[in-house]
Order: C-alpha cells, then sequence, then structure tokens
C-alpha cells in the first residue's frame, strides 16, 4: 500500500513536471508556473534527502566502552538527542539548524566495560579516547550523510522527471542544503549545552549524570570533557543493573525543595518523600494551596508531613484557611510563616506571609490584586527590617506572584506558585523570582480535565556560604495515569561560567 501511494505520488509529480502540450485548444493542462516548477523541485530534494539519511545516513561507531549507532534527522528544532536504553534519553540544545544528531547507546561491550571496572586508572584516558571516538564517528557520519542526501534526491529526481540533467540539479541542490545545515550547525554549535539537558525515562532518577551543582561549574569546559563523564557515568549506571545510583550532593550545597499547589493529591506526598530520600534534601518549602476547601475534616489529609524526613516551611496560599494554619502549627517539624515572620532552618533564613484571601469562603467578596499586592509590601517591609537589624533572609515565600514581585530589591530569591506552571524571572532590582507549578498535578479536580495535569516541583542548590542560588533541576512527572517522568537542569544567568554576576540592589 505504502508502494502504490509512493507511485502515485511520483505520478502525479511527474505529471505536474511533464505535460504533454501547452498549444491552444489542445485541450491539456498549461505549462506550470515557474514558481511551481521551483518548490515542486525543492520538494523532490528535501524527501529524497529525508529518504536517503533514513535508508543509508547512519553509522555504527565505539564510543568509549560503548557502541552506538549516529544518524542525521530531520528536524525544525536541531539539537542532539542522546539514547541510552534502557534507561531513557538526554536532549540538548547543542545547535541551531533543520537537522539532529541522533545517538542510540546499542550496548555496553563486556570486554572494554570489564576492562574499565578492572583497571580503573584506564579512566583518566578515557576522556582523550571518547573524544578520538566522536571525532571519528562524526566524521563518517558526515561523509555518509554527503552520500546518503545526493543519492536520495538524485535518485528521486530521476524517477521523477526522468532527465538525468534535473536529476543531477536535485542531487546539487540537497548537497548545497546539507552545507548551508552544516555552516548553522557550527555558527549556532554550543559546547555547554550538556549544562542544562533534559531528561527522560529511568535516567530523570539519576541527575548524577552530569554531577553536583558546584561541579557544573567549575568542570564542564569543553564538550569531549562532558561528554566523557557523561559516558563514564552511564557506564556505571548500567553496572548498577537493578538498582540506579542516588544522587551524590556536593557537601557544601544546600538543597531545598519546592513544592506548590498539592490540592489535596494524596499522591503528591510519595512523590515529595521519594524527592527528599533521593536529593538529600535539607528544606521543603511549600507556597500554598496544600488544601481545596480549608475545612477541618480535611485536616488529616496533612499528617503525612510529619514522615517526610526534612523541614517543612508553609506559607497560607487561597485555598488554605486559619484552620489549615492552625493545625499545621502543632507539627515539630513544620514552620508555618504568616506576616513576614523570618526563621532559621536547614541552614538558611526563610520569610514568609500567607495569602490575604480565602477564596472558598464566597460570603467574603474577592480582595483581587490590590489585596495581594498590599501582602507583598508587608513582606517587603520585614524582608528590609530584617536586613538592618543585621539578619537578612535568603530566601522568602508567597503563595501569588503578584504578591512576591512586591519584594524586588529587598531578598536574592522569592518562591510562589498559585498559577500552576512554572515562571522564572531575574526582576530589574535584582531578586529572582521563581514559581512551581502543580506538585499535585492540579489536585483531584485535575480528572475533569481532557488532559491530565502535569506534576511538577524543582530542587534548588545553594551555595552553603553565600546561601545564592547555584543551579535548579525542575522535575516534571505525567499527570493522573501517565508514568512519564523529566528532569531538567537550568544554571541562573549569572552563574554561567565566564558570566560576571549581577550585584542585588537592596532598598
Amino acid at each position: 500500500m505504502v508502494r502504490a501511494s509512493f507511485r502515485a505520488a511520483v505520478a502525479r509529480i511527474r505529471h505536474h513536471h511533464h505535460p504533454r502540450s501547452t498549444a491552444p485548444g489542445s485541450g491539456l493542462a498549461p505549462a506550470p508556473h515557474p514558481y511551481g516548477r521551483a518548490l515542486g523541485l525543492i520538494a523532490v530534494v528535501v524527501f529524497g534527502a529525508w529518504l536517503g539519511l533514513l535508508v543509508v545516513g547512519s553509522v555504527r561507531t565505539p564510543v568509549g566502552p560503548m557502541d552506538t549507532t549516529m544518524a542525521l534527522r530531520p528536524s525544525l528544532s536541531g539539537g542532539t538527542k542522546i539514547n541510552v536504553a534502557p534507561l531513557g534519553a538526554l536532549e540538548l540544545d547543542s545547535h541551531i539548524a533543520p537537522v539532529r544528531l541522533d545517538v542510540q547507546v546499542d550496548r555496553l561491550d563486556p570486554v572494554r566495560s570489564g576492562a574499565l571496572v578492572q583497571h580503573p586508572e584506564r579512566l583518566a584516558g578515557l576522556q582523550q579516547e571518547i573524544s578520538a571516538d566522536v571525532s571519528t564517528g562524526t566524521r563518517e557520519l558526515a561523509v555518509r550523510s554527503v552520500v546518503a542526501v545526493v543519492s536520495g534526491a538524485t535518485a528521486l529526481g530521476l524517477a521523477v522527471y526522468r532527465r538525468p540533467r534535473r536529476a543531477l540539479a536535485a542531487g546539487g541542490l540537497a548537497l548545497a542544503l546539507l552545507a548551508a545545515s552544516g555552516v548553522s550547525a557550527y555558527a549556532t554549535w554550543n559546547p555547554k549545552s550538556v549544562l542544562e539537558p533534559k531528561f527522560s525515562g529511568l535516567l530523570s532518577s539519576a541527575p548524577s549524570v552530569v554531577g553536583d551543582a558546584r561541579s557544573i561549574v567549575t568542570d564542564f569546559d569543553v564538550y569531549q570533557r562532558e561528554l566523557a563523564r557523561l559516558v563514564t557515568n552511564v557506564t556505571k549506571l548500567y553496572d548498577a543493573t537493578s538498582t540506579l545510583p542516588v544522587y551524590r550532593p556536593d557537601p557544601a550545597t544546600l538543597r531545598v525543595l519546592h513544592v506548590s499547589d498539592i490540592h489535596l493529591n494524596p499522591a503528591a506526598w510519595q512523590i515529595i518523600g521519594s524527592l527528599v530520600k533521593q536529593y538529600d534534601i535539607d528544606v521543603i518549602i511549600d507556597s500554598g494551596d496544600t488544601m481545596d476547601h480549608g475545612s477541618a475534616v480535611e485536616n488529616g489529609f496533612l499528617d503525612p508531613i510529619r514522615d517526610l524526613g526534612a523541614p517543612y516551611v508553609w506559607v497560607r496560599g487561597n485555598h488554605d484557611s486559619r484552620i489549615t494554619q492552625r493545625y499545621l502549627g502543632r507539627f515539630k517539624n513544620v514552620r508555618v510563616l504568616d506576616d513576614g515572620r523570618a526563621v532559621n532552618v536547614g541552614g538558611l533564613r526563610v520569610a514568609g506571609i500567607g495569602d490575604p484571601q480565602f477564596t472558598p469562603d464566597r460570603s467574603l467578596p474577592a480582595q483581587g490584586a490590590a489585596a495581594e499586592r498590599m501582602a507583598g509590601m508587608r513582606l517587603a517591609s520585614s524582608l528590609r527590617s530584617q536586613e538592618q537589624a543585621g539578619t537578612p533572609v535568603d530566601i522568602a515565600v508567597a503563595h501569588e506572584p503578584e504578591a512576591a514581585r512586591e519584594t524586588d530589591g529587598t531578598v536574592p530569591l522569592i518562591l510562589a506558585g498559585h498559577v500552576h506552571h512554572r515562571q522564572n524571572e531575574l526582576m530589574e532590582l535584582g531578586t529572582r523570582l521563581k514559581v512551581e507549578g502543580s506538585t499535585g498535578g492540579g489536585g483531584l479536580r485535575a480528572v475533569q480535565n481532557r488532559k491530565p495535569e502535569k506534576v511538577r516541583a524543582s530542587v534548588l542548590y545553594l551555595d552553603r556560604a553565600t546561601r545564592r542560588l547555584q543551579a535548579w533541576d525542575e522535575i516534571t512527572l505525567g499527570g493522573l495515569g501517565l508514568t512519564t517522568a523529566e528532569v531538567s537542569r537550568h544554571l541562573p544567568g549569572e552563574n554561567r561560567p565566564g558570566a560576571t554576576p549581577s550585584p542585588i540592589r537592596f532598598g
């Protein structure tokens, strides 16, 4: 059926480019417009080049202890995708071009990997070996891709036009297109792209493949070096078989888990507990809307917080009542923040304010954005007082981003929630605003939506000495009934290698 469709498509293109007559009164279709011929030729070139890449445009090559398959694939956004079966995949924004580099890790060679295990000293030379392997594979892939693209476009051109000259023109145009793509990839090549990879599959539970927050700033200088470290750690993942290695953070890094908008979803506690153990979390910060109606009957939902294994900092959201706040205040591991109150917890000083509105209470009129801004101003005033008293706050917390924006210039980092999607912004006076999505996937009400809302949380890494944000991992899980998982690493612009830190201007 595919062959029949292909023959029909070729026949239509051939008829379009080879009308039998253009004489007046002949009853036959007139000659196609020059633009039509050009578009037809481009279609032949692109389709033929794509077919050529699919058929012969890949190479098998060893990379260190692994056997891999490298291939170029058409893409609107470019980049590199590394498939590490059965662990998952990594996506890198390595370049911008209409082609993507796919690297498929086929298998771990038992002889080469066994040699590394028996002779660990060989790891020291693995970087140079992998760099040479990648260079060899890339050169071979470039030659094969040229042959594949030119052959595919020429063959299809010959099948469509049945004129050698037009077929050769199609092959030449395909070669020019590939060359232009190569120039674009070279001009936009980003060797630091591995600093912000996106993980999927089981790899999402093993962020150690890119090291800790400190090492990604100091150690990842060149692409080959980063790739060597990546392959080495993937080798260790394979060697671990049934147990993936846990994240081993830098001892000088404070780790904060930011959650928000749980909305009575009991699955959130298992997710949070797992993240606390996996990342060795120092502090959990919840920016509110843990409940749906804030009633006393819902309070039992909060009891698992006692067993999460880390201090829990909480501010009231617009779905949380004073009843909820008083109930949480009785837990030994919970710090309830309101009215700008500041506490020392997990090596950090944190201040926050509860949402001034309780929207489930329909008897009270909605106060709107003005009330949120006033709450933000009260929090900002408290932060300035803390600074003047010599006890500056490291992180502030508010539920509504509207309130959080009022603190610009008074604190290095403020966390918020409410909107059920992530936002990250370095505001005008130097305060970084980070808004988390819904860690409860929108809560149990999400079943009413056509598509499940994703579950979101973030791990923030702060320097223990300066208590400034160094990096963060965004964890994204599929919503209700889905089993997808992604972890993407991010660096603040002011902390990227070679960047000049922008000092915060306190008001």
